[in-house]
C-alpha cells in the first residue's frame, strides 16, 4: 500500500521543520543547555507541525533518534478527543508515578487537549503543576481559548503560525520533484492557497491531484479547478468587474452560471477574498468588500449571502448613463434616509408645466403630464424627458413579461422628477421586494425595453406625502398617512 505523502515527508528533526523557526530554535537551544521544562503547550492552526514537533521533542529530550515506525513504552500519546473523561485523567495520574522503563524521561503527549472535560482539567491540574521528576507533559491544541487559564499558566507555551505561501510552495516543489510529479508553478501556488496555511492539507491535495493527473500535462490549474470545484480565474475577475461597473444583471448571470456548475458560495467567496487581497493596493475601493465576503462562510445559505454581498457592493452608488454618451452623466448619492425625510415635508404648490398625479392599487397608475414634446425628440439621447415617461405602459409591460415585478409595482405610488423615479411602496415588505437584486435588475430592464434610459430608482416604505399643506400637518401629527381625494357629489 502506498504511503500518504504527508506522512512520508513528515519532519524527523527540529531542523527539518519548515516555517516554525521561532519555535524550533528556542527548543533546540533549551535542549542543548539541558533546560527541560516539566510541561510544554503547543498551540496553533491545524497541519502546521504541532504533533510532529511534540514527537521530535520527546525523542530529543531523551537523546533518542526519531523513528516514526518505532514505538517506545516511555513515550505515550493520548488523544484527548476520545479520552476526555475524569476517569481517564485519574488513570493517568496513577501511571505517571511509575518510573520510565528504559529512557531518562517518561513523556506524555496529549493531543487536542482542549477536548478534556472541565472535571478532567481539574483532575489534571495538580499533576501538571507538580509532576514527578521523571515525567514531562507535551500538550497540543488547535483551540487554546478553550483551555483554562490555570492550565496555560503551568506550561511553557509556544504559538505556531500558519504556513506562508512562499514556504508552502517551496516545500511542495521539493516533494513534487522527489516524487517525479509534474506540476507547474501556478498550480503549486493554487494548491498552497487552498491549503490555507496547513502543510498537511496542501501535501494531501498534491497527493490527491497526482493520482488523477495526466502523465503528459501533469497537474495544471485547470485540473485543480475541475477536481475540487473552483471557479475559473476569469469568472472571479468578471465578478469583481461587474461590482465595479455596477452591472447587477451581469453579476447575477455570472453567479447563476457558477452555481449551476456546482461551485458553492463559500468556495467562491474564498476565491474572491484571495483575489481582492491581491488587488487591494491597486483598487482600494474593493477594501470594503473584503470584510463582507468573510461573512459568507458563516451563513446558513452561502449562495444567497454571496449574492447579497456582491449585489450590495455593486448598488450603493448608482451611475446613471446616457444611451447616447459612453460616459456617466449623473452620479446619485442621495440616501434613502434623506428621501424618507423629504417625503414627510410639505411640498410647495406645483406649476402647471409639470403636474404629478399619484395613484395605486389594482388599476395601473400613471402620471398626467402636458402633451408630449414635439416629434423627433428621443428620450434616450440624453437625460430622461419626464414627458416621454408613461407609467401605464411600464405597468402593462411588466404584467406581460415580469409578473413578479408587476405584482408589487402595480401597488406602488410613484413620483418622477427628471432622472429620479421615486416609488412609494406603502410598507417595508414591498420595499424589500423591489430592493432585491433580482427584482430591481428586472425593473431596470423593463424600463429600457419600453424606451426609458437613465432613470435612477429609489424606494420609500411609506405612502406618498400629502400635497395639501393642512393634510400634511395632520399626517405628521398622526405619524403618517395617505391622502384620499373625495369628490363632491352634486
Amino acid at each position: 500500500m502506498a504511503r500518504a505523502l504527508y506522512r512520508k515527508y513528515r519532519s524527523k528533526t527540529l531542523d527539518e521543520v519548515v516555517g516554525q523557526t521561532h519555535v524550533t530554535n528556542i527548543l533546540a537551544e533549551a535542549i542543548k543547555q539541558g533546560r527541560i521544562a516539566h510541561a510544554y503547550l503547543l498551540t496553533g492552526p491545524r497541519g502546521v507541525g504541532k504533533t510532529s514537533i511534540a514527537r521530535i521533542l520527546a525523542h530529543e529530550i531523551n537523546k533518542l533518534p526519531y523513528d516514526e515506525d518505532a514505538t517506545n513504552l516511555d513515550i505515550i500519546e493520548i488523544d484527548a478527543a476520545s479520552n476526555n473523561g475524569v476517569e481517564d485523567v485519574r488513570d493517568l495520574r496513577e501511571k505517571v508515578q511509575i518510573a520510565p522503563v528504559s529512557l531518562p524521561k517518561k513523556i506524555y503527549i496529549i493531543d487536542e487537549v482542549h477536548m478534556l472535560s472541565k472535571a478532567a482539567f481539574n483532575a489534571l491540574l495538580k499533576t501538571l503543576e507538580e509532576p514527578p521528576e521523571h515525567v514531562v507533559f507535551i500538550l497540543a491544541t488547535t483551540d487554546v481559548d478553550k483551555l483554562p487559564a490555570t492550565i496555560i499558566s503551568r506550561t511553557q507555551r509556544f504559538s505556531f503560525r500558519a504556513i506562508g505561501a512562499p514556504d508552502a510552495v517551496k516545500h511542495l516543489r521539493f516533494i513534487a520533484d522527489s516524487e517525479n510529479i509534474k506540476v507547474d508553478d501556478a498550480a503549486l501556488q493554487l494548491i498552497a492557497e487552498r491549503g490555507d496555511g496547513s502543510f498537511r492539507d496542501s501535501i494531501s491535495l498534491l497527493d490527491q491531484l497526482a493520482s488523477v493527473s495526466d502523465s503528459k500535462k501533469g497537474i495544471t490549474t485547470e485540473l485543480i479547478e475541475a477536481s475540487i470545484g473552483l471557479a475559473p480565474k476569469k469568472i472571479i475577475d468578471e465578478l469583481l468587474t461587474s461590482v465595479e461597473e455596477h452591472d447587477i444583471a451581469r453579476l447575477v448571470s455570472l453567479l447563476d452560471t457558477a452555481f449551476d456548475q456546482g461551485i458553492n458560495g463559500v468556495v467562491l467567496s474564498q476565491q474572491l477574498t484571495v483575489r481582492v487581497r491581491e488587488l487591494v493596493v491597486e483598487k482600494p475601493q474593493l477594501l470594503s468588500l473584503l470584510d463582507t465576503l468573510l461573512d459568507v462562510a458563516k451563513s446558513a445559505q452561502p449562495n444567497l449571502k454571496l449574492l447579497s454581498v456582491l449585489g450590495s457592493a455593486a448598488s450603493p452608488k448608482t451611475v446613471v448613463k446616457s444611451a447616447a454618451l459612453a460616459t456617466p452623466v449623473l452620479e446619485v448619492t442621495t440616501t434613502i434616509a434623506e428621501l424618507e425625510k423629504k417625503a414627510t415635508q410639505v411640498k410647495p404648490k406645483e406649476t402647471t408645466s409639470e403636474k404629478r398625479v399619484m395613484t395605486s392599487g389594482a388599476v395601473p397608475a400613471y402620471d398626467v403630464f402636458e402633451e408630449k414634446s414635439k416629434e423627433g425628440t428621443n428620450s434616450s439621447a440624453g437625460p430622461v424627458d419626464v414627458k416621454s415617461f408613461d407609467w401605464n405602459i411600464l405597468i402593462e409591460h411588466t404584467r406581460k413579461n415580469y409578473v413578479a415585478v408587476y405584482s408589487v409595482l402595480s401597488k406602488c405610488h410613484f413620483e418622477l422628477n427628471n432622472e429620479k423615479l421615486t416609488l412609494y411602496t406603502a410598507n417595508k415588505f414591498y420595499k424589500k421586494k423591489l430592493d432585491d437584486i433580482k427584482y430591481s435588475s428586472l425593473l431596470y430592464k423593463a424600463l429600457e425595453e419600453v424606451g426609458i434610459y437613465g432613470l435612477t430608482i429609489h424606494t420609500i416604505p411609506t405612502a406618498p406625502p400629502p400635497k395639501d399643506s393642512q393634510a400634511a400637518s395632520v399626517a405628521a401629527i398622526m405619524g403618517g398617512g395617505e391622502e384620499v381625494i373625495v369628490e363632491d357629489e352634486r
